[in-house]
């Protein structure tokens, strides 16, 4: 057989594990030799397992991800994960040494890799006996934060652990990673608000603004792993909407601009006639005319976001937000209906 034919055969066969083509050790998917750094080789090619479900997510093109309230706070960069059984491993990572013996010897660092997963320093033949008894865990990267810095941070080779024990290291999977990975999948319909009047504003009268009830429904996230028992489920839940008028010349009612969830699931009051003269719960008051153009009326939407995963787990995790912008053109002249 021909090197090339070699390259082809072998390479199919990693295909069929449904991986990428990288070796455990210091070689890259584009074949290229690398540097061997400790520990910096195993999972920044890998495509995590973790599987995500959404429920109560209507899809538009006006909804999207929230933003969380918590600036110090982010999902996780990077992690450990069971990946491997103890076969695969082996069949996986002697194909890539096979591969690149066959263009021409072994890159540095397949010789350590050899001596740590093969030759019994520590692990003989890739524990193999064990196939049914653990896993290969590897470190593999958040695909939504590949360019940020912590996804640099697990740097540990692949290591064994054997079923139901714990990693006993930092970064290990687990229900909170899953959550906050949940977290940041979870998508929101846009923040559609009602305004009386709906077609024109009017300078120093009231604009009522409002949700009617049921218009926002909780969103659920749940990520899991397969085969682990490992899952995670992030509900969010609206509990306040923020307005904020698009210009200095206006009053936020309530002066704070904050609109909290009623009973019944509904935000501020829907406009009735006889109610001009009143003050909304929830609302805007326009000081000056926007001329020929609009201002941009701005309504943050706060999810509460809590979750529960395997083991009886669960917490809260931070607040999100998402922001609708409405155009609201004022007018000059006071004209109601009463």
């Amino acid at each position: 057989m021909t090197q090339r034919a070699a390259l082809a055969a072998l390479t199919a066969a990693m295909l069929l594990l449904g991986v990428d083509t990288a070796v455990a050790g210091g070689i890259g998917s584009n074949g290229a030799q690398v540097s061997k750094t400790s520990g910096n080789s195993s999972g920044r090619v890998l495509q995590s397992r973790i599987t995500f479900n959404v429920k109560g997510a209507t899809p538009s093109k006006d909804g999207g991800s929230i933003t969380s309230t918590d600036v110090d706070w982010e999902p996780p960069a990077c992690w450990y994960e069971p990946y491997w059984k103890a076969e695969d491993f082996k069949t996986y990572t002697e194909a890539n040494w096979s591969i690149y013996d066959s263009v021409g010897g072994a890159p540095e660092g397949v010789a350590d890799d050899k001596a740590r997963y093969k030759e019994g320093h520590p692990y003989k033949d890739f524990n193999v006996e064990k196939n049914d008894e653990g896993m290969w865990w590897v470190a593999v990267t958040n695909p939504k934060m590949e360019d940020d810095p912590a996804a640099g941070n697990c740097k540990r080779d692949p290591f064994w652990v054997d079923n139901g024990k714990n990693p006993g290291v930092p970064q290990a999977i687990d229900t909170e990673t899953l959550a906050g990975l949940a977290h940041q999948r979870t998508v929101v319909p846009p923040t559609e608000i009602s305004l009386a009047p709906d077609a024109r504003s009017t300078v120093n009268a009231p604009t009522w603004v409002w949700l009617d009830k049921g218009a926002f429904k909780p969103v659920s996230v749940t990520a899991s792993l397969p085969g682990t028992g490992l899952w995670a489920t992030t509900t969010a839940k609206p509990v306040s909407l923020h307005i904020d008028p698009g210009t200095a010349d206006a009053e936020a009612l309530p002066a704070s601009g904050e609109c909290l969830i009623n009973d019944d699931g509904s935000i501020g009051e829907p406009y009735a006639r006889g109610k001009a003269e009143l003050t909304p719960p929830c609302g805007v008051r326009y000081l000056r005319s926007s001329g020929n153009g609009t201002y941009g009326l701005e309504a943050t939407l706060t999810w509460e976001i809590t979750w529960e995963g395997a083991g009886n787990t669960g917490g809260k995790l931070p607040d999100g937000t998402f922001a609708t912008t409405t155009e609201v053109p004022v007018q000059e002249i006071q004209s109601v209906n009463r």
